[in-house]
């Protein structure tokens, strides 16, 4: 709204209400300083002195005002542009240059740039480039804070061009079904990049949208920073006391290029000259100094302040050396730390399936961890497809054993948050396959978290797998080497009961994300003796299950269960069988130490042979046991096709009868 004529350089009506000056002044100085900073990072860059920087001159008055209102222990995710909620958070500056450089002083030991960073010590959640997972992690923090009963909210951000991507609809969606207490805040800036709102979106206002999601929506005036202000201010504390999600869109303009290199040149000119006349920071300081609460000597004073505190910093920043590291320290950082303790198993047995060791593991757990929360389509009152959590919810409740509705993306985005805000979590998805719609936080968000910035991810993600139960292209995969490749991921898949009671309870202590491979085949056609109480099994240990001379079998899952059934019809075959039970970490002392005796290997694998472990494990035996060897390594997997769903084409598929056949050709090499 326009100021009267007398005022013209003022462009909004600003209402102060009932602030006091200290407050006015605290939103001033939150802006001045971002700004000030902003402008010494453009002389940097063009001198060569830092690599890159994406602008957030223009939008401060969102960040500023968005932190002022929130407690310094409820958490933050900001995006790129969102400087000064770092700066109103009070980070030493010469660790934000640090960070910036590349340098040891910094929050990423120089393994991630700019603002791809976190700090609990701030409680801020960097983004990551995929932007969309960022509002499901904000809907597991603030789940946790909903399941502690803190009266707490989070605030996550987002540009409207991020608003395309199916995280941000999953999460809006999870967030309004389960009533969390998030501020979603769109800062709709009139650009993707280079991409207008008119290619972005089809409908005239992103607040729009909340009516579909039954969600509380508001638009905000930008850059009047006492609107962002007052209007925040109210809605976080009717939050607090009626939590809820409320999405945000925040009308404002990026008055620099997406990032420096990129420039402006799409963008009319006409169009930042407007919105140069609205600039957050100018009109605010014309407002102050007429209302008398500002004065130049004030001004010039904070800014002679901030120059300093930005000099100073940046001369510390400067002085630090160039980040060293060696091998084992990158490769130490690549997961939290885990000290695996021992719970030995207790004397009393009982014969049951692998499908109720699962279910009796994942209960033990949900006892002894009052902090576990599982997440997964159906997995309440239903008990899951395979009734694996059947009767949990009468014993730990809705708030522990959660229905999601079906987006896997935002719910293992979910489970991100939750670790980040002291809950375990675990998540079921239906089938393996359904994976894909949960890959990018998986693989960018929970894999790579604390190689990055020291955080962990204490989530399991159990994935239902493999053929045998014709159940088709869609419902049959066994996709362990999707992960397998992925630094930052351990990787279980058990073939017994025993096996896999144990090691999902290691998996669900270690603070790291685990991939916990179930086989569908398995749950309900073997059978063990297993410890009624809770135990562990360390991981990265494999199972000698027969000791030979001949030959050295090595696999995992159904694979072991085909192995054992060619021994046995075929006793005159000494061989040494090896049960991974882990793929990440892999026992390769193991598999060393019986292909040095045996001088012959055949690794099976139930997944197709392209790609998949068992050439990894052929590779390490080359390397490591080249002259040990009396015959080429064998690798023997299913057909290069998808999985079919007819029982003889299932049947042709899989390797178990090609596995027989090229053991024996082996044999007599």
């Amino acid at each position: 709204m326009m100021k009267p004529e007398t005022t013209p350089h003022i462009f909004f009506d600003y209402n102060r209400k009932d602030l006091d000056n200290e407050i006015l002044l605290k939103l001033y100085r939150g802006m001045l300083k971002p700004r000030m900073i902003e402008e010494k990072m453009l002389i940097l860059l063009r001198q060569g002195k830092v690599s890159k920087w994406f602008s957030g001159i223009g939008q401060e008055a969102i960040s500023v005002g968005i932190t002022a209102v929130l407690d310094k222990d409820e958490y933050i995710l900001p995006m790129h542009r969102n400087l000064a909620v770092f700066t109103m958070r009070d980070i030493p500056l010469h660790r934000l240059f640090s960070q910036w450089q590349g340098k040891a002083n910094g929050f990423t030991k120089g393994r991630d740039r700019s603002f791809h960073f976190g700090t609990q010590e701030f409680h801020i959640v960097g983004m990551i480039s995929h932007l969309g997972p960022q509002f499901g992690v904000a809907d597991g923090i603030a789940l946790a804070n909903k399941l502690k009963g803190n009266n707490k909210v989070c605030a996550v951000f987002t540009g409207e061009g991020g608003t395309s991507e199916g995280d941000i609809h999953e999460a809006l969606n999870v967030a309004s079904v389960w009533q969390l207490p998030v501020l979603f805040c769109v800062e709709n800036n009139g650009y993707g990049l280079s991409t207008p709102t008119n290619e972005q979106y089809n409908c005239e206002n992103i607040a729009d949208r909340g009516k579909g999601y039954g969600m509380e929506a508001h638009i905000i005036e930008g850059n009047d920073i006492l609107e962002v202000y007052t209007k925040l201010k109210n809605l976080v504390e009717s939050m607090r006391i009626n939590p809820r999600p409320v999405l945000l869109e925040f009308k404002t303009f990026r008055m620099r290029g997406h990032e420096e290199a990129s420039g402006t040149k799409y963008v009319p000119t006409d169009l930042i000259d407007e919105w140069g006349l609205r600039d957050p920071l100018l009109n605010y300081e014309s407002y102050l100094l007429n209302e008398g609460v500002l004065s130049e000597e004030k001004i010039q004073e904070f800014k002679d302040e901030f120059k300093h505190e930005i000099d100073e910093n940046l001369d510390i920043a400067f002085a630090e050396p160039k980040i060293e590291s060696t091998e084992a320290n990158e490769l130490n950082d690549v997961y939290k730390e885990f000290k695996y303790q021992e719970v030995k198993e207790n004397s009393k047995k009982e014969n049951i399936r692998l499908i109720d060791a699962i279910s009796q593991g994942l209960k033990q757990s949900m006892e002894r961890h009052d902090n576990l929360v599982i997440m997964g389509q159906d997995v309440a009152e239903y008990g899951g497809v395979f009734k694996i959590t059947e009767g949990f919810v009468e014993q730990f409740g809705k708030d522990r054993v959660r229905n999601t509705p079906i987006c896997e993306s935002a719910i293992v985005s979910a489970a991100m948050g939750l670790s980040i805000n002291g809950y375990k979590a675990i998540v079921e998805m239906q089938f393996a396959d359904f994976v894909t719609s949960g890959f990018n936080p998986i693989i960018n968000y929970l894999a790579k978290s604390h190689y990055r910035w020291s955080e962990k991810a204490d989530v399991v993600v159990r994935m239902p797998c493999g053929a045998g139960v014709g159940a088709g292209p869609f419902h049959s995969q066994t996709n362990e080497a999707w992960f397998t490749h992925t630094p930052g991921l351990k990787v279980v898949y058990p073939a017994f009961p025993y096996d896999a009671k144990g090691l999902l309870a290691t998996s669900i202590e270690d603070p790291n994300p685990v991939m916990f491979f179930e086989h569908k085949a398995l749950y309900r056609s073997i059978r063990q003796d297993v410890p009624t109480d809770y135990y562990t099994l360390p991981l990265g240990k494999a199972s000698l299950l027969k000791e030979g001379k001949d030959v050295t079998i090595i696999t995992y899952g159904a694979g072991v269960h085909w192995a054992l059934d060619t021994l046995d019809q075929n006793q005159e075959i000494s061989a040494d069988l090896i049960d991974l039970r882990t793929l990440v970490p892999l026992d390769t002392e193991a598999i060393y130490n019986s292909v040095k005796k045996t001088g012959k290997v055949i690794i099976l694998q139930e997944d197709s042979m392209f790609g998949g472990i068992a050439s990894d494990i052929s590779a390490l035996i080359m390397e490591n046991c080249f002259e040990y060897l009396d015959a080429p390594v064998k690798r023997v997997a299913s057909l290069e096709t998808p999985i079919p769903f007819a029982a003889n084409l299932e049947s042709a598929y899989l390797p178990k009868q090609k596995f027989k056949e090229i053991l024996l050709d082996l044999l007599s090499y």
